[in-house]
């Protein structure tokens, strides 16, 4: 009986100790930023450093569906370009400072300038398609939002041949036609950067592309992908982050932006409760090679400081930080050269549809939108929070979920 008192309370003891390790070993916030600082950096070198040089298009590894790797190169660069930028913008806009962050930012901001001039410089070897086919208009959207989100990093700074050439570039994708669906606001998010930094912005496509997905509204904050309902994470990749800052840049209608903000609000409610305990997360729909970019609304939603009043702003992190984590640490990730590789797990490129290849991948990049938050933001200072379903998994209590009334 002794004995197995003594075994009893040696697997108790042994227990205690493994989790009293486990505790001492989580990262708090601050820890945590570190950790996305250099997660964000790794996956951004090769393309900054690279471009940056004009040699983006001579050593990026492009990898693509069987058949396609020929068109997809026609596309790719600008596809990793603006996406990864559009995901580091919030962070660069911080600017400079005396921190040892804020001289590793002033290196990626002056990294991130020589980039834009390369890339929109007709003249240069780097120098990107904004026209030919229909996918330039998507990721001049991308490129665009990444200039309304750090304005004063990114633009402003620009030399007056440069701001040329990138209206220059903007404009020219006015030759594509988008798709009657989310497409239409990769139309509106050029025309709204054109707004903001020249003149001679088409209001018509942005009042088209909002009006429609108003029109679009299914409820419970989610919007169709055009006429339809998807299951998929496009509302997150791109209808309401954009949905968002085009109408507060460029109609500058506070009862709209606060109809569209609530749905937001709602949506990133919705995304914290898919996270697991382990930081997964369900594989619904198309484009799964995003990653954790599939979690942008939720980064911006608390970028902007408007997360519900039940969930907190550590909580998300927390949340983040695991699915971050969680799918930047699988084998194979990166190839060889640093580049990303088709996957949601690891390397998996089976799950690659016809229009993915390598840059597209880099639309990963919106979930760290929250490093825009500075280091002495509550975001990541507050003491580490479960989040909801670790909450729930382990039988604490969590509040109950509530749809949106429309």
């Amino acid at each position: 009986m002794i004995k197995y008192s003594l075994s009893c309370l040696m697997v108790l003891f042994l227990s205690f100790n493994a989790q009293a390790q486990k505790n001492k070993k989580e990262a708090d916030g601050p820890a945590q930023r570190k950790y996305l600082l250099q997660a964000m950096l790794k996956i951004a070198d090769p393309v900054l450093e690279a471009l940056s040089k004009n040699e983006l298009k001579k050593a990026m590894s492009v990898e693509a569906a069987p058949g396609k790797e020929a068109d997809r190169r026609t596309v790719t660069y600008l596809e990793a370009f603006g996406r990864l930028l559009g995901g580091m913008a919030p962070w660069l806009e911080l600017g400079a400072d005396d921190t040892e962050e804020g001289q590793i930012r002033q290196k990626y901001i002056l990294l991130a300038r020589t980039c834009i001039k390369n890339a929109t410089d007709p003249a240069s070897p780097d120098f990107m398609n904004f026209t030919k086919g229909g996918q330039p208009v998507v990721d001049a959207a991308f490129f665009a939002h990444a200039l309304l989100r750090a304005p004063q990093q990114l633009w402003e700074p620009l030399d007056a041949a440069t701001k040329a050439n990138v209206i220059n570039a903007l404009k020219s994708t006015r030759v594509i036609t988008p798709y009657y669906s989310n497409w239409l606001l990769f139309s509106a998010m050029v025309e709204t950067a054109i707004y903001k930094f020249d003149s001679g912005a088409d209001f018509m496509r942005i009042d088209y592309a909002v009006k429609s997905h108003q029109n679009w509204y299914l409820g419970d904050g989610t919007y169709g992908d055009g006429p339809d309902f998807h299951w998929d994470y496009y509302n997150s990749f791109v209808i309401q982050p954009m949905l968002l800052d085009i109408t507060r840049i460029a109609l500058k209608n506070p009862k709209l932006y606060q109809q569209f903000q609530s749905r937001a609000s709602r949506y990133a409610e919705i995304q914290e409760r898919l996270i697991s305990p382990e930081g997964t997360y369900p594989p619904i729909g198309r484009s799964l090679t995003y990653r954790f970019g599939a979690f942008q609304l939720l980064a911006q939603v608390a970028l902007q400081k408007n997360l519900p009043q039940n969930i907190s702003p550590e909580q998300v992190r927390c949340a983040l930080y695991a699915v971050i984590k969680k799918q930047i640490e699988a084998p194979h990730t990166f190839d060889d050269g640093g580049w990303l590789t088709i996957g949601m797990y690891g390397h998996q490129p089976g799950l690659g549809e016809v229009y993915i290849s390598t840059g597209s991948l880099y639309l990963c990049a919106q979930a760290f939108l929250v490093l825009g938050l500075s280091a002495d933001d509550a975001f990541w200072t507050k003491p580490n929070a479960a989040w909801t379903q670790k909450k729930l998994w382990q039988g604490l209590a969590v509040p109950i979920d509530h749809a949106l009334p429309n």
